[in-house]
């Protein structure tokens, strides 16, 4: 930052205040021979008064006289330096760009009971002071007791509407602004088209699009990035390409907007590509081009593409901060490899919050809950203070694990930092309960929540009763959700599911009955898993695949293997109205089977296999890769809607407690 310097030739009319001003100048001021001017006239100064020159830095704006006041302030309070609106002005940025809200509004206070007060440039700045330190109230009301104003008073306050979460009232000045005659510029533009992504309106920002043909702005790059980050926002990636397009000078922004939109929709594929093109092109990736791209790939599990964008980080010599190293560790762990994760969390420059609420969630996703456990207790010792997400994490963790006593103690915890449960805590604790087989336990919790349970509380007493084969709290907790949650065909499927595993093959056809006549639409299930960077997706009895014949041939060999060693089919997961046999051919063809076989075909030998599940992996196909992760010798890792499941070398890192 350059050195500013406020030069002052004042004359002093009152000699009394030199004994006292001379030790303060001695500190204040940047040069010797201001002091020395300045002591010089102590002595005749008695009999006339002079003058002195200093020269004040602008890293000592700030600076407290004895009594607390800012210095500048008290010098001219005490008659040693006369004011002026650039002085003001300067006082002012100093304290936005220190976020220094109490000394502002002291400025503020001063800046009032001086001639100046009706200047529209230090109100301006005082509006944009105010914004930046998200006291948007203060702003309006310097805004509204402004005599007169200017285009730039419309934009400060619009602008500090749209970033402290006030678009609504962004959006309201900007159409007042028109109509008293005032013309946009590019940074009201900007700031108004983020209002309107942050509203999600496509409508508006449509209007704001056509408002920017209109006024001439549509292919400035600074105004052309705000609408493609405005589309971007609401969805609309087909206008959001478009606009990009169009614009003939792009830069980082304008790369940013789109990639990030793509991230937002889960779209990893394309974000990635982007990503390439951008680099190809010239334009350097930022920390914010990163930490896009990590979650796009974090959406989808794509590891390799990840690793790929992590190199070209790495060469690209940006530093791994908290902000953008929390997000590659979710896109490790949410790929499947919690080693990378903690060397990722491990080489931080600085945890917050954030960083240790992200290495225990992902811990908690791959159902590893002494870790977990072991993470949040050093948290507690050299971290910052958990929250509610941390806590939430924790539990998480206890109830995949089976930690009851544990998860029970953190929850109790939680009122030693003050912090209230809210839905997903109770939910979590039910789950925790109810996995542990205290099926009473469970229902009795929830009768006694201090708030209404919804429909998540009582599908995680319905799973709870599925696993533990309690069909009379089964049911009675799948009515709760089908009063809470009509549409959701998973509780449908887990009732059909207990009246069939107790016999009740009659119940379980009323219950399929009632969601084809509801509109219930049970999701397919599939299974994808990445090779060589492309993605092949299955589906149950899969002909699609080109390589079909030799995937069923490969399953067909390691089911036969498999059983040599001690697999049965459990065909208990097949709730059809067919022979034995039928029922365990049934269960050979399922998505992730046929995502296994292909992976060993076409992966290296000894390689790790990643799959991805869409919902929860079915008991049998989890008892049939604990054995095939041993006949293979190869790590195998399943990634379905509730955690990671590592199978390795006959064995699971759930437990089989999932």
């Amino acid at each position: 930052m350059m050195t500013k310097a406020i030069h002052m030739k004042q004359y002093v009319t009152n000699p009394s205040i030199f004994n006292s001003i001379i030790p303060i100048a001695r500190q204040f001021f940047s040069t010797s021979s201001a002091v020395s001017a300045l002591e010089s006239e102590t002595g005749p100064v008695q009999k006339r008064f002079g003058s002195f020159i200093g020269v004040i830095q602008d890293k000592d704006l700030l600076k407290k006289a004895p009594n607390g006041e800012l210095l500048v302030l008290y010098l001219i309070d005490n008659g040693a330096m006369d004011p002026d609106a650039s002085l003001y002005n300067q006082l002012l940025k100093k304290c936005t760009e220190w976020k220094r809200l109490k000394e502002g509004k002291v400025v503020h206070e001063h800046f009032l009971r001086s001639r100046f007060r009706h200047y529209v440039v230090p109100n301006n700045t005082l509006i944009n002071m105010y914004a930046k330190c998200e006291s948007m109230d203060d702003a309006r009301k310097v805004f509204d007791e402004m005599p007169e104003r200017d285009m730039v008073s419309w934009t400060a306050l619009i602008t500090g509407y749209s970033q402290n979460e006030g678009a609504e009232e962004a959006l309201v000045l900007f159409c007042e602004m028109v109509k008293f005659g005032f013309m946009p510029n590019q940074f009201t533009f900007g700031s108004v088209l983020k209002a309107s992504g942050a509203l999600d309106n496509g409508g508006t920002g449509r209007q704001l699009h056509g408002a920017c043909v209109k006024f001439g702005y549509e292919e400035n790059v600074y105004v052309g990035s705000a609408l493609v980050d405005m589309y971007a926002r609401c969805g609309l990636m087909d206008e959001a390409k478009i606009v990009f397009d169009k614009l003939s000078c792009k830069n980082e922004v304008s790369w940013n907007a789109l990639i990030a939109g793509h991230a937002r929709k889960s779209e990893g594929e394309i974000a990635v590509k982007l990503f390439s093109v951008m680099t190809r092109g010239g334009f350097q990736p930022t920390h914010f081009t990163f930490s896009s791209v990590y979650a796009a790939c974090a959406s989808i599990g794509a590891l390799e593409p990840g690793k790929w964008v992590h190199v070209h980080m790495i060469k690209s010599g940006l530093e791994l901060i908290a902000f953008i190293g929390n997000t590659l560790l979710d896109m490790y762990a949410k790929s499947g490899s919690i080693d990378d994760a903690r060397k990722v969390f491990d080489r931080l420059v600085q945890k917050d919050v954030v960083s240790w609420n992200s290495m225990l969630t992902a811990y908690a996703q791959h159902g590893l809950g002494k870790e977990t456990v072991e993470c949040f207790e050093e948290m507690r010792r050299i971290g910052p203070e958990p929250n509610e997400v941390t806590f939430l994490c924790a539990l998480t963790a206890c109830s995949h694990a089976g930690l009851l006593d544990k998860g029970m103690h953190y929850f109790e915890l939680m009122k030693k930092f003050k912090i209230e449960p809210n839905i997903s805590h109770y939910v979590t604790i039910v789950d925790l309960l109810g996995r542990s087989g205290q099926l009473d336990r469970a229902e009795k919790f929830i009768n006694e929540m201090p708030i209404q349970p919804n429909a998540a509380v009582w599908k995680a007493l319905l799973g709870a009763c599925r696993m533990h084969k309690n069909l009379e709290l089964g049911v009675y907790a799948a009515e709760c959700v089908f009063e809470l949650d009509p549409y959701d065909s998973g509780p449908h499927i887990l009732l059909s599911n207990i009246y069939a595993s107790a016999g009740r093959r009659s119940d379980a056809a009323k219950v399929r009955k009632m969601m084809n006549e509801g509109g219930v639409k049970k999701e397919p299930a599939c299974s994808w898993v990445e090779i060589e960077n492309a993605v092949h997706m299955f589906v149950a009895n899969d002909v699609a695949h080109p390589q079909r014949e030799e995937i069923r041939n490969m399953w067909e060999k390691i089911t036969d293997k498999i059983k040599e060693i001690g697999y049965v089919p459990d065909t208990s997961h097949v709730l059809w109205f067919t022979d034995q046999q039928e029922r365990e051919e049934r269960l050979q063809y399922h998505s992730e089977r046929l995502a296994l076989a292909f992976a060993l075909l076409n992966s290296p030998p000894g390689s790790p296999i990643r799959i991805k599940k869409n919902i929860r992996v079915c008991g049998d196909c989890h008892t049939a890769f604990k054995f095939a992760s041993k006949v293979v010798n190869r790590e195998i890792i399943l990634r379905d809607t509730n955690r990671f499941h590592h199978f390795h070398n006959g064995s699971c890192s759930c437990g089989d407690y999932w």
